[in-house]
């Protein structure tokens, strides 16, 4: 199949809107762990020091500069590994079959997140800007 200009100019433009709605959604995560928005009474004893608390830092920060495009490669690294660590956790705690153990979103991310690893920030990044 052969690509035409405009597949070469949709593509690098998706890459960016493709970061920004995922760091988006992920820092919403961070958000309802660290700072109670949006409420989530699943993490309303979450305490510091506790493994999603550590969880939620990584989705707050990571999610905010994936979201921008600062450090896109290095931040994707650290949350494709913590999605990663998720998806070992919900296997190991409700079964293999992600439909099972709820662990759809986590398999998800963590593809997202090592294609970003890959391809990086693309268009409208601060990591695009700086070069």
């Amino acid at each position: 199949m052969q690509t035409t200009g405009n597949d070469a100019l949709l593509a690098p433009r998706f890459l960016g809107l493709f970061r920004i709605v995922a760091g988006l959604l992920f820092m919403e995560h961070g958000m309802a762990k660290l700072l109670g928005w949006p409420p989530d009474p699943r993490f309303d004893n979450l305490h510091a020091f506790q493994l999603l608390w550590f969880a939620g830092i990584i989705e707050l920060v990571g999610g905010a500069l994936l979201t921008v495009g600062l450090f896109t490669r290095c931040a994707a690294f650290v949350m494709w590994v913590e999605m990663t660590v998720a998806i070992s956790y919900a296997m190991g705690q409700k079964g293999f079959f992600p439909v099972l153990n709820g662990g759809d979103a986590a398999i998800l991310y963590c593809f997202v997140f090592f294609y970003f690893f890959l391809a990086g920030g693309g268009r409208y990044s601060i990591d695009s800007a700086r070069v």
